[in-house]
């Protein structure tokens, strides 16, 4: 598939998205979020990209939520497909096998905020501005939002933020859970690539395991939660990974995984 609106780029075993339309503040419509679709799929099957980095193009926005003119003249049917074309990307995103990290430049608002939440980790600028402002548009989020909001800061503050349609800042964000670290805007790129460079050095199949077991054990009764993370923790003896970090810790040396 040709991009028009996003770039790819991929060193080191990271593979960096980036969303592309700086004139729209990134906005998201149906072709963006058909190439982000493709692009994580490409990212799953490839055995050279172990960590996946999402950012916006510019120093204004990482995405400012969806392109308002995808919803003129549209019927419910049509928004509805618009919808469950965001949720299937969102939900590649969050249930790939690989970490995706959200490196926040600027405005993550509505889908910007949605497409941030899929990620496993969100680093974001000082500037970064965070928010679900449909409801001031008369709607509500439509790829997520009302779901995975909640479950992050807790329901509470996600009714808080989706019934006022407010803004929050950075730091915000980072008291109440939604962003794991907060950087300077010129260090918040450099600092997402030294961390998915850590991640990309962690053996694929464990980390696949621990991601799998965090996702789907999340919404379990707790005795099947646990049950999940053995399953999970014992399949990780098939590995040469595990056999490896077992024989380096004692020999005290550092582990060379291979990804076997």
């Amino acid at each position: 598939m040709k991009y028009n609106n996003i770039l790819v780029e991929i060193e080191n075993n990271i593979a960096i998205i980036i969303f592309n339309r700086p004139k729209v503040l990134n906005a998201m419509n149906t072709e963006t979020a058909l190439e982000l679709s493709n692009a994580m799929e490409k990212c799953q099957e490839d055995d050279n990209v172990r960590v996946v980095i999402l950012t916006g193009s510019g120093d204004k926005a990482f995405v400012a939520g969806a392109d308002i003119n995808e919803f003129k003249g549209k019927s419910p049917s049509e928004i509805m497909r618009f919808s469950e074309l965001g949720h299937g990307a969102l939900r590649l995103l969050e249930t790939m096998e690989k970490p995706a990290i959200a490196a926040v430049n600027g405005y993550a608002l509505g889908g910007g905020l949605e497409i941030s939440m899929a990620c496993d980790v969100r680093f974001a600028s000082e500037k970064a501005r965070f928010g679900q402002p449909e409801i001031l548009l008369g709607l509500i989020p439509g790829w997520g939002g009302t779901q995975r909001l909640a479950r992050l800061i807790g329901i509470g503050r996600a009714k808080e933020l989706i019934m006022s349609g407010e803004q929050i800042t950075a730091q915000r964000a980072y008291e109440v859970g939604l962003v794991n670290r907060v950087f300077p805007a010129e260090q918040v790129m450099e600092e997402t690539k030294k961390f998915a460079q850590k991640l990309a050095g962690m053996p694929p199949f464990t980390t696949k395991m621990a991601k799998y077991a965090i996702n789907y054990g999340y919404d379990m009764a707790l005795d099947n939660a646990i049950s999940l993370e053995i399953q999970c923790m014992s399949q990780c003896f098939s590995t040469q990974d595990l056999k490896e970090g077992v024989a380096a810790f004692l020999e005290k040396r550092k582990p060379n995984f291979v990804g076997k």
